[in-house]
């Protein structure tokens, strides 16, 4: 029996999601990877054929931590207070990690989604699936109780969260804690008037 690893996936994770908060894409390379990590440039190659494998590898976990408290607080009832949560909890998922919120707040085509392999491409289509298919249920509840559009419905949900965040990350800085309760108290104020 061999020796486990000294250093896992998540290690090699973590590591590529401080350099991209710290340098950018250019930045994550797969010995700057390892050199953060502190392991030998081969251990990167036995989990990761490749940088475009590691790119999407980080790009995928970051997209389903973010989506599993996000989409916990979609399913909460009632429909208005689980809009007003999701809301708020996007601000909060930044505060806590926000070099990863960099991360997503780059996007995938940061992150050069073109050169990742047809199978990670197609993983994150079915996360982005699994997202559009939970806000547009959410958004075709809250219609008729708010007498909103769904564009309306869309600005409180995805777009107000967003840009609250947005200039804190722009400055590598996690949001203040006092803009949790603001998008909460905004998203409320949007849904119901």
């Amino acid at each position: 029996m061999g020796r486990p690893p000294r250093h896992t996936a998540d290690d090699f994770l973590d590591a590529a999601v401080r350099i991209f908060a710290a340098e950018g894409v250019s930045g994550v390379t797969m010995s700057a990877v390892a050199r953060e990590v502190g392991a030998p440039s081969g251990s990167i190659y036995h989990r990761f054929p490749g940088r475009p494998a590691l790119l999407a590898a980080v790009w995928l976990r970051t997209v389903t931590r973010f989506q599993e408290s996000y989409l916990e607080a979609l399913e909460q009832e009632p429909v208005t207070e689980a809009a007003v949560e999701a809301a708020a909890q996007v601000v909060r998922w930044c505060r806590v990690h926000p070099a990863e919120a960099k991360l997503l707040y780059g996007g995938d085509s940061a992150l050069r989604v073109g050169d990742w392999s047809a199978e990670d491409r197609a993983r994150v289509e079915v996360a982005d699936r699994r997202l559009e298919t939970a806000i547009t249920k959410v958004v075709r509840r809250l219609r008729p109780l708010t007498g909103r559009s769904t564009d309306e419905l869309m600005l409180a949900l995805v777009d107000l969260p967003y840009a609250a965040v947005r200039r804190h990350l722009d400055r590598g800085e996690a949001p203040p804690p006092r803009i949790v309760d603001l998008v909460a108290k905004t998203t409320r104020i949007l849904l119901t008037g």
